[in-house]
């Protein structure tokens, strides 16, 4: 079958992926097979031993983020990069706004920034973050960024982030900036992708549980002005169901945007006849 839902692929930087041969192979296959995306998962560090609600063990391989996906932009041509996520509070918002522009100019402006508060404790101490204001914080940060990007005399007055009399070049390749996806599945991830979002993630959803949370996001709108620069809110998914017609069916009728998919491959070559089944199956 052939979808309207872009379909893009999860976890392009981890554990068998985190190696060069690994990550060209499988996005350039993800590419010549219709995929719209490939997409990042992000922990600066582990909890060692893990702890709940870690979701992965200390050994765990993940890529930086923009740097995987600068890499894969050498390799590939059209396929979109996202991150899915990086964990925002985390981050120097003029260092990562560096970054971000470089690696959009690099790829032709195929760059989405997907982003996240964060909810993992040891790692915020780790990184000598406070984890109580990460939601304020990432919003100042955003609008730093963005007014790094586009403001002809760029400047910031607020609690977490000031700036002024500085410039940053080279400026984005997409106009306001690689578009924002707003992770989370709580009232004010709802708020901030309302707000401050081109987009909303949820992550490892069922069709019930997207179903409620664009009941929020709609409730959201409802109550806080929406900027009319940044559009339609694109919706996002990572299902937690098998690939097949019946996914497609359920989350076009809550009108979700766009699935990214996890493969759950232990291996390249499970990587590689995973895409093969979805080109098969609903992008041919």
């Amino acid at each position: 079958m052939t979808t309207d839902i872009k379909i893009g692929l999860f976890s392009i930087n981890t554990d068998h992926l985190a190696g060069p041969e690994n990550i060209a192979k499988v996005a350039v296959a993800a590419e010549e097979a219709g995929f719209e995306s490939v997409w990042t998962a992000e922990h600066v560090v582990l909890p060692d031993p893990q702890v709940a609600p870690s979701p992965l063990p200390p050994e765990a391989n993940l890529l930086d983020p923009t740097v995987a996906l600068a890499y894969i932009s050498a390799v590939t041509k059209t396929i979109k990069l996202g991150t899915g996520i990086i964990i925002l509070p985390q981050r120097n918002p003029l260092v990562l706004a560096k970054e971000l522009a470089s690696l959009d100019v690099l790829s032709a402006g195929r760059l989405t920034f997907g982003v996240g508060v964060g909810y993992l404790g040891p790692e915020f101490d780790a990184l000598g973050i406070p984890m109580k204001d990460r939601g304020p914080r990432s919003v100042e940060y955003i609008e730093a960024m963005r007014s790094i990007w586009n403001d002809p005399e760029p400047s910031y007055s607020g609690k977490f982030v000031s700036f002024s009399d500085v410039k940053a070049n080279p400026r984005p390749h997409q106009k306001m900036g690689p578009p924002v996806v707003m992770g989370g599945h709580s009232k004010p991830a709802w708020r901030r992708s309302v707000t401050h979002s081109q987009g909303w993630y949820g992550f490892a959803l069922n069709a019930e549980q997207t179903k409620q949370n664009i009941e929020g996001l709609v409730e959201a709108a409802s109550r806080h002005s929406r900027p009319e620069e940044l559009g339609s809110l694109e919706i996002t998914v990572t299902p937690r169901m098998r690939p097949g017609v019946e996914m497609i069916e359920a989350f076009s009728e809550l009108g979700v945007d766009r699935l990214v998919l996890l493969s759950g491959a232990k291996n390249v070559d499970e990587s590689l006849a995973f895409i093969e089944h979805i080109h098969g199956s609903l992008l041919s």
